[in-house]
């Protein structure tokens, strides 16, 4: 196909006989009759030559020359026109028009002014097309060439660093170096697993192993390769670390930490390896001491008789020893104010705190709750603890159960508390004594048996509650341990009877006795448990005797149970107590007798009864009487108790 060939011009016949012309020639016509058209067949067709006549109505064809070179400044304009006029002709070439032709046409002209188009216009294209080529030519050279620069600046640097390696091997044996005087050994192996050079330290140590196998040096390591650092790094192409045992000349093994780095050739390939190895004999003996003295640390840890806990500002536990988790629980990461105080939030006298806010020792006394509900007094101390920047990370808190200390001055002062009131009370007890004295002597004087029976009467009566008050201060002054025997319960009641039958016979007061048929045997410390019965049987008795409003009074003893329990009933028809009274009555040292009491006794009487296991239920009622029930296990111990209470 032939170059599109525009023409342009408004005589229908020139179109049609000019365009079959050219077609002729090879040319693929179109044709327009005027400037508009023109335009926008040139648009569309995007033809390589334009023919147009000049005079035409409208658009002349000076007007589309310029408006055509605006739009494709190659397209080839052959101007036509019915006149030689020469201005015209200027005007055209000034516009860039290729030729100009003037009717009638002659076909040599056309022919001709055609094929300059065409010449021109193919020119052009091979002109561009040899730019473009030689463009890509001179990429693909340019990049070769960058490439062969890549290559040589490659080589230039594996040639420097063989060289600089060669060196490196050379300079083990040409005296004092570098590597010569560091504190490691140091060996080059080559790519055949053979040991070519070392430092000094490696020969003194390890004996002159050059030309020997790579492998020879480690201890278990005997065979080709043998997968030892040197072969591996070989095999992987990179430098590794592992800790290895080296053999000494000497034949001592030797732990050491092994590095090696390959040295590549200009082909890529590994072609020597250096090896330095750290020996960490003393390394490895350090830190034994520190894990002896770690574990030596912790067991004294553990065994210090006391609660040892570190806290953070959070009050978080980060660790506590054995003691402390045995009592409080694996309370890893727990608040100490809910482990030790059973709080939703830190105390207010914290001394953990305290010693955060200004780095000093504290002390702090309190009262703990262990995790199975017991309560411990101790004695709190806080150390700070500080991380390496010298600031305080962690606070330790060691807490001693000081409870037992406590108890014992508490039992001392009660004591002396005590001793102190019993003095006033056996001082007014000798006092009556010595009236019932004078009153028996004055009987004996004068003869007179009355007199004689009323003050002996006194003299008893006073001998009685002095040795009663010594006896509770001695239980109350010495530890007992609880001692149980099986002992028959119609035997204990007779017993019972036979110390408190007199002395409510004495009062004017009946005494009765009901033990059950069943009732059987019992364990019990029998002298503990009937020094508790006498107290409430004695108080009852007292209790008849002071009330004056029933003509009749009794007290009744009731011993029952069943094949667990034991029940033992005291019942009286006295004067009762008021809420108060039962309330404070097992209190230390209260009394509802005034200077006849000595507050001991029913506070002894409800520590034995706990100690066998038992409970004391107490129904009284002012101005009508008192009955006191208490259930007792019938076999000792924890057992016991448990089947009692179910």
């Amino acid at each position: 196909m032939g170059e599109k060939v525009l023409l342009v011009d408004d005589d229908d016949a020139i179109r049609e006989i000019l365009g079959l012309s050219i077609a002729d020639l090879g040319y693929d016509v179109i044709t327009a009759a005027n400037g508009e058209e023109a335009i926008a067949a040139f648009t569309v067709n995007e033809p390589s030559i334009v023919l147009t006549d000049i005079k035409m109505p409208g658009m002349d064809g000076i007007e589309l020359l310029r408006r055509l070179k605006q739009l494709d400044p190659e397209a080839e304009v052959i101007m036509i026109s019915g006149h030689g006029d020469m201005d015209l002709a200027l005007k055209s070439l000034q516009y860039e028009a290729l030729d100009f032709i003037t009717k009638p046409i002659r076909d040599e002209l056309l022919v001709n002014a055609l094929k300059r188009a065409t010449d021109k216009i193919v020119m052009r294209r091979q002109i561009k097309e040899h730019t473009q080529n030689l463009e890509r030519i001179v990429k693909e050279k340019s990049a070769k060439l960058v490439e062969l620069e890549r290559q040589l600046a490659v080589g230039q640097v594996v040639e420097g660093l063989s060289t600089a390696m060669r060196s490196l091997v050379q300079s083990f044996t040409d005296g004092p170096s570098y590597f010569n005087e560091l504190p490691c050994f140091i060996s080059i192996h080559n790519r055949y697993l053979e040991i070519v050079a070392v430092n000094q330290l490696y020969q003194d140590r390890l004996g002159d192993l050059v030309g020997h196998n790579s492998w020879e040096a480690y201890a278990g390591r005997q065979g080709s390769g043998n997968a030892c650092p040197v072969w591996k790094t070989i095999n992987e192409g990179k430098g590794l670390r592992s800790r290895e045992t080296l053999m000494g000349v000497d034949g001592q093994e030797l732990p050491v930490i092994v590095h090696t780095a390959p040295i590549f050739n200009n082909e890529g390939q590994v072609e020597l390896v250096i090896e330095l190895s750290v020996d960490v004999t003393e390394v490895g003996r350090l830190q034994e001491e520190l894990r002896a003295a770690r574990e030596k640390y912790h067991r004294l840890f553990d065994a210090v008789p006391c609660y040892i806990s570190v806290v953070d500002r959070d009050h978080k536990l980060v660790e506590a020893n054995r003691r402390f988790r045995q009592d409080f629980g694996e309370c890893r990461m727990g608040k100490c104010f809910e482990l030790f105080k059973h709080r939703e939030d830190p105390c207010q006298e914290c001394p953990i705190v305290t010693t955060f806010s200004d780095g000093q020792t504290h002390q702090w006394e309190t009262v703990v709750t262990t995790k199975g509900g017991e309560q411990l007094i101790v004695l709190i101390q806080t150390a700070p603890i500080y991380d390496d920047k010298g600031e305080i990370e962690q606070v330790m808190e060691i807490s001693t159960d000081i409870t037992q200390i406590r108890q014992l001055q508490d039992h001392l002062a009660s004591l002396g508390l005590m001793l102190g009131s019993m003095s006033h009370g056996v001082k007014g007890l000798l006092t009556s004594l010595d009236g019932g004295v004078y009153k028996v002597e004055a009987g004996l004087k004068r003869e007179d048996p009355q007199r004689v029976r009323e003050g002996w009467a006194i003299v008893r009566d006073k001998i009685g509650r002095i040795r009663k008050m010594v006896l509770d201060i001695l239980y109350y002054a010495k530890s007992r341990e609880t001692e149980c025997v099986p002992v028959r319960l119609d035997s204990f009641g007779d017993d019972m009877a036979a110390i408190i039958g007199p002395k409510a016979a004495s009062r004017n007061v009946e005494f009765k006795l009901e033990v059950a048929r069943d009732a059987g045997v019992m364990d019990m410390d029998e002298t503990a448990m009937s020094a508790a019965l006498v107290n409430f049987l004695e108080n009852s008795v007292d209790a008849c005797a002071e009330d004056d409003t029933k003509p009749n009074h009794f007290v009744a003893f009731r011993i029952a149970g069943d094949a667990d329990c034991v029940r033992f009933e005291i019942a009286d028809n006295g004067i009762g107590m008021d809420q108060e009274t039962r309330e404070k009555m097992f209190t230390l040292f209260f009394s509802s007798k005034g200077s006849r009491g000595t507050g001991l006794g029913l506070f002894i009487s409800n520590q034995v009864i706990e100690r066998h296991g038992g409970r004391i239920d107490v129904e009284s009622e002012h101005g009508k009487g008192t009955t006191i029930i208490i259930k007792l296990p019938r076999l000792h111990g924890e057992e016991g108790k448990a089947r009692c209470e179910d």
